[in-house]
C-alpha cells in the first residue's frame, strides 16, 4: 500500500490543503480544506477518488473554513483531535490511526501552536499542519498557543521520528513546498537542540 499526495495551495495566507489517496483503492482523505474548495473537488472528480474523511490538523479558521460545505458535498465525516472545540463527527487522540483503503495515517498529538494540533504520519510522510514548517514552526501567540508545549512537540515527538519522513506543512512559508524531518533537524533554527527556556525565549515567551 502506498499513498499519493495532492498538495493544493489555497487562499490568501499561503495555506496548503491536501488530498491523500490510497493508491490501490482510490479511497482518500482531505486534510485542512479551506477557501478554494473547487480545487479539491476538481481533483476528486478528475482522479475518480472516493473521499472518506475530512481531517483537520487544528481548529484555526484558515484550515477548517471549508469543513461543513465540503463535508456536505462529499458526504464525509469530519475528524479532529479530541481537544478541538469545533463541530466534528469523530475525534481522535494520540496514537490513533485514520484508515482509508489499505493505507493509514497515525495521529501524533503535537500541541503548542494550538491545543488540538496534530501531525499525521504514514507511508514515509508527515503532514505537520502548523506544528512545523519548512524552516520554521507555528506561532504561539494565538489562543491555546504555548511555547512550552511546542518545545515538547518538536523535541520529544518530531525529533524522534525517522529522518527520511517527507514533510508536508500546513503553509507554504519556506524555501520549498516540502522537506524531510532530517533536513529540518539539520537546518531549521527551531529544531536545533536547545533547552526549554532557550526555546521559550526564542519564541518570545
Amino acid at each position: 500500500c502506498f499513498v499519493i499526495v495532492h498538495q493544493i495551495p489555497v487562499g490568501p495566507m499561503q495555506n496548503f490543503s491536501y488530498i491523500v489517496e490510497d493508491e490501490s483503492t482510490h479511497e482518500s482523505i482531505v486534510i485542512d480544506p479551506s477557501w478554494d474548495l473547487e480545487k479539491i473537488t476538481d481533483i476528486i472528480d478528475e482522479q475518480n477518488l472516493n473521499p472518506k474523511y475530512i481531517v483537520n490538523t487544528h481548529w484555526h479558521d484558515d484550515h477548517t473554513r471549508g469543513n461543513e460545505e465540503l463535508a456536505k458535498k462529499l458526504s464525509v465525516k469530519i475528524v479532529q483531535h479530541e481537544a478541538s472545540t469545533l463541530q466534528n463527527d469523530m475525534t481522535v487522540k494520540n496514537g490513533d490511526s485514520i484508515k482509508f483503503g489499505c493505507s493509514e495515517l497515525v495521529v501524533y498529538h503535537t500541541p503548542g501552536h494550538s491545543k488540538d494540533g496534530i501531525c499525521l504520519v504514514g507511508d514515509g510522510k508527515i503532514f505537520s499542519g502548523d506544528t512545523l514548517f519548512v524552516g520554521n514552526c507555528g506561532r504561539i501567540d494565538l489562543p491555546g498557543g504555548s511555547a512550552n508545549e511546542l518545545y515538547h512537540s518538536l523535541f520529544d515527538v518530531l525529533h524522534s521520528l525517522d529522518d527520511n519522513l517527507v514533510l508536508y506543512p500546513g503553509h507554504d512559508y519556506g524555501t520549498a513546498k516540502t522537506s524531510t524531518i532530517g533536513t529540518e533537524k539539520n537546518t531549521n533554527p527551531v529544531m536545533q537542540k536547545m533547552n526549554e527556556d532557550s526555546f521559550v525565549d526564542r519564541m518570545g515567551g
